[in-house]
């Protein structure tokens, strides 16, 4: 660890000198890029110099030792500092995980209606409300691209993009199945019903990490329906883009432009070809590395929202929380900090092995 340490030291050094330089300066892209590099190994390398400081003065404070009038405050000294280094270096063993290179990205989230018919719709606009909430609280943007809803105010489905700071690296564990335990509005002798809805969280991707060939992209378009008025329902705003060599198909209809709708739906093909893309190499790394909490698989039970109990329960880390209104008014960073920190405990341990 220690001879990455001083690599890692050693480059912080160069690129420091580096954005200092006229000439690079004057390259606005590479500079730009040694700005971005600096901020990210900068946490890694001051904690490395706290670390270092600490033990050159449990050294200096040895030396103390041969002093008699000095041995006592030097043991105390040693002592304190020794304590200190286990915190250090676990802290910087957090710090040299590989951030995950979509963590900056903003995302596309899927909410889809399970098994439970219109209850799991209801659930499905629960959990799009959820989300709303906690982007609002983060002073993220929403901006929904497609939904097809239910009479009683339910989603069977919708999709929508969020933008902001770190929103991947937030919401990327809310992917998998969300199971309610509620008696629901439609239900008259008060019986508990158990009803799911689907969360899939895509990053956004640049198109220079998806080419797509416009001859493989097949367009329809098509009526609107739902919000927006007459204009809306005449004119065939809405574009549904079918990828023809994978099957995958993503549309948008909730502008009013065409134009507008095909550069949603474009974005959000790109996000699911991406998200195959991603699954397939995690499977393959799988098989090297045993996996942290899953993120991105949509088959995944990972939590359970008990009505009754006013309990939410992520069953990944075995954790429950007892403020069931608090949590779908957007209160999420407790369970999502905690999920964070076990994947991160993972990951630690998975490079011990």
């Amino acid at each position: 660890m220690f001879q990455k340490l001083d690599e890692v030291e050693k480059r912080y050094e160069e690129v420091t000198r580096k954005i200092s330089d006229p000439e690079i300066i004057a390259q606005q892209s590479q500079w730009q890029a040694l700005m971005k590099e600096h901020a990210e190994i900068e946490p890694v390398v001051l904690k490395y110099k706290e670390y270092k400081k600490v033990n050159q003065a449990i050294e200096d404070a040895k030396e103390m030792l041969k002093d008699p009038e000095m041995k006592e405050l030097a043991e105390i000294e040693i002592e304190e500092n020794k304590e200190k280094l286990p915190k250090l270096e676990e802290e910087i063993k957090i710090l040299l995980i590989p951030k995950d290179p979509n963590d900056d990205k903003n995302v596309i989230c899927e909410i889809r209606g399970g098994a439970g018919g219109e209850e799991a719709a209801l659930f499905a606009g629960t959990l799009f409300r959820m989300y709303s909430m906690y982007a609002e609280r983060k002073h993220w943007k929403l901006e929904v691209l497609n939904e097809n809803a239910t009479e009683l105010g339910g989603y069977k489905e919708i999709s929508f993009m969020i933008t902001g700071k770190g929103v991947y690296s937030r919401l990327k564990f809310e992917s998998g199945v969300h199971r309610v335990q509620r008696v629901p509005d439609t239900e008259s002798s008060g019986r508990i019903h158990t009803s799911t809805a689907t969360v899939a969280v895509l990053p956004v991707v640049e198109d220079v990490e998806v080419e797509l060939n416009p001859a493989d992209i097949r367009m329809e378009v098509f009526r609107a329906s739902g919000a927006g008025g007459q204009h809306v329902n005449k004119t065939s705003s809405a574009v549904r883009l079918i990828h023809e060599p994978t099957g995958i198909v993503a549309e948008c209809q909730t502008e009013r432009s065409q134009v507008q709708n095909r550069e949603y739906a474009m974005r959000l093909l790109k996000s699911r070809i991406y998200e195959m893309e991603k699954k397939k190499q995690d499977e393959e790394l799988a098989s090297e590395r045993k996996s942290q909490v899953g993120a991105g698989d949509r088959s995944e039970k990972i939590r359970t929202y008990n009505y009754p109990q006013g309990r939410i329960t992520d069953h990944r880390i075995g954790m429950s929380i007892y403020q069931m209104e608090d949590f779908l008014n957007g209160n999420l960073d407790e369970m999502i900090d905690a999920i964070t920190a076990y994947d991160r405990a993972e990951k630690l341990k998975g490079d011990q092995e």
